[in-house]
């Protein structure tokens, strides 16, 4: 509902300090605080004074529009002058004048929360200003409001000096609150340098726990490969003298006696293992694992690890099942690495699995890759711990768990090993219904020296790092020019393992993934001395504020995926190379 107030008739420049006033009397009345009634008085008298000066004459309305869920004290002009020319540009900012027109449209703009304009050649203007009243715990009362505007009509129009001397003290006013904010500015500046000082001594701190950190895992690494070998000579004395004895070479033993000696035989396979595990696990760290990649057929690898593994089926209500690898061609890896990441796989399922089966297949997927999967219908994993499994030392408690003896070593290692050889290891888990052991890997082994950044010569590694397939094939069609080897990453997790293992010459990076955006990505590469030197180029189509480019600000570039053409996608692309210091300003970028 729209409540007429008070109708003015705009003629001299007499109306126009009658407007003023009466403008802040009504904004009073209505509750606005000191402030809001200057900005209100000063934007009518800018709006009346244009009527007057350009029009001739004009009109002004004052109105309370309570149809919204909040009041509104609504100002309107109109006046039959020849309209204004230029008004998009006047509101735009772009127009200037030398006698100041459109300074008093846009100023009473800036001041009014609402702002409409009309305007047509020859058929006069009309604007419209409009500010919200606070909030209230009850409705304005009809009979105030028509007391308060009797009010204002009674009081006495101030002349243009007293008018004058009343716009000076408002002046004084303003500037006061705002030295008293500049002042508010400067104490909070100073807050923020302290707390910027703060942060950088915090950063150098972690910076040098990072350091003793790194130096106390190099540490702990090379002691394991030390002791796992100390450790290893006299096991394997145990067993060899526990086999002698089992063996009767040196007579025969008493039923007890034959029992003891394999419960040693069988606590020094145990520890052997555990051993085995430990030196696997610190010669990964060290970065001494070697890969030693052949030919060989997955159906033989299926049968060896049937044979081997038949003795854990302890259990006559649990199946061992291997599918029969149909159309998967020799693989070129490290077959016994394989194997070995299969065992963990297998034995684990066993492990927790009561009842049902535990499944082995393997199958063919896009990229030249193969997905081994080991799925069991066992316990299976919370999603709060599918993550924990991959963690050195790291057990999930269950039932099944307390009764099961291991390590944790297992599962970390397949995954250490999946990406020295290319792949990665993954788990899909519902509680109560089982789990699936993903491992992935490149059905042709490529192998990346880590000591030797690769030369221009001989095809340095691209990483694409997007969960979405046509923009890393689109991307890789791009690419083809640069004479690069391509890996792709479709999530963040398997991304930065990649990134780690093989430390590519630069990384494209999209910021739309689900399960870690690009940003953290971005920020966990720059943080890690392995990769922190690796030069990333954001690929995204995202519209990028000023906060989200600072953010990315240690990124050697920003490649859009929108652009409008081939050729200027190929140039933002040698752009982004030469950012990330890579040229290949000799390579043929024609499309």
């Amino acid at each position: 509902m729209k409540l007429p107030l008070l109708t003015l008739d705009l003629r001299h420049e007499q109306d126009v300090v009658k407007a003023r006033q009466r403008a802040r009397e009504l904004a009073g009345a209505l509750g606005f605080d000191h402030q809001d009634q200057i900005r209100i008085a000063t934007a009518i008298s800018e709006v009346a004074r244009n009527a007057i000066e350009y029009a001739g004459a004009g009109k002004v309305e004052f109105s309370l529009d309570s149809s919204k869920n909040v009041d509104e004290f609504i100002i309107e002009t109109r006046d039959s002058g020849p309209g204004i020319p230029d008004l998009d540009r006047i509101l735009s900012g772009a127009y200037t004048s030398s006698t100041g027109m459109g300074l008093g449209i846009t100023g009473a703009r800036r001041l009014m929360d609402g702002f409409s304009i009309d305007s047509d050649p020859g058929k006069g203007t009309r604007i419209m200003l409009s500010k919200r009243l606070a909030l209230r715990v009850a409705p304005l009362d009809a009979k105030k409001i028509e007391a308060a505007v009797n009010s204002v009509m009674s009081g006495q129009t101030n002349d243009p000096l007293t008018e004058l001397e009343q716009q000076n003290r408002e002046l004084l006013s303003t500037l006061e609150q705002l030295n008293l904010r500049q002042s508010e500015l400067v104490q909070l500046n100073k807050e923020l340098e302290e707390t910027n000082r703060g942060v950088v001594a915090l950063y150098a701190e972690i910076n040098d726990k990072a350091d003793y950190l790194q130096r106390a895992s190099e540490l702990k690494s090379k002691f394991l490969s030390n002791m796992s070998h100390e450790f290893r000579t006299p096991l394997n004395s145990i067993i060899a003298l526990s086999r002698i004895l089992l063996d009767r070479l040196d007579g025969d033993l008493t039923r007890e006696q034959e029992k003891q000696v394999q419960f040693i035989r069988r606590s020094a396979d145990n520890l052997l293992e555990l051993v085995n595990d430990l030196l696997d696990l610190a010669k990964v760290e060290a970065g001494k694992i070697t890969v030693r990649p052949v030919h060989f057929d997955v159906g033989v690898l299926f049968g060896s690890l049937r044979s081997v593994l038949k003795p854990l089926l302890v259990s006559q209500r649990v199946d061992l099942v291997f599918e029969d690898p149909e159309g998967i061609p020799p693989l070129f890896s490290d077959e016994s690495k394989v194997a070995q990441i299969l065992r963990n796989f297998i034995s684990n399922a066993l492990k927790f699995t009561e009842r049902g089966e535990v499944r082995v297949c393997a199958r063919m997927i896009e990229n030249g890759l193969v997905r081994f999967s080991v799925q069991d219908t066992g316990i299976g994993i919370a999603p709060q711990d599918q993550e924990r499994v991959f963690e050195e030392f790291s057990q999930v408690d269950s039932p099944v768990q307390r009764t099961a003896k291991g390590t944790g070593l297992g599962l970390p290692l397949s995954r250490k090993l999946a990406t020295i050889l290319g792949g990665t290891a993954t788990v899909e888990s519902t509680p109560g219904i089982g789990s699936i052991f993903h491992l992935t890997i490149p059905m042709q082994f490529q192998e990346v020296r880590e000591e030797e950044t690769p030369a221009l010569d001989a095809e340095p590694v691209s990483l694409i790092i997007d969960d979405d397939e046509v923009s890393r094939y689109l991307l890789k069609g791009l690419l083809h020019w640069a004479n690069v080897r391509i890996v792709e990453a479709s999530n963040g997790i398997e991304g930065l393992r990649a990134a780690h293992a093989l430390k590519p010459s630069v990384i494209f990076l999209d910021l739309n993934i689900p399960d870690l955006n690009g940003f953290e990505i971005l920020d966990r590469l720059k943080s890690d001395q392995n990769t922190a030197d690796i030069p990333v180029v954001i690929y995204t189509s995202r519209i990028l504020d000023e906060k989200e480019r600072a953010a990315l600000s240690r990124a050697a570039g920003i490649l859009m995926k929108d652009a409008t053409s081939r050729e200027e996608q190929l140039e933002a692309l040698e752009a982004a190379f030469e950012r990330a210091g890579l040229d290949f300003a000799n390579r043929n970028v024609k499309a």
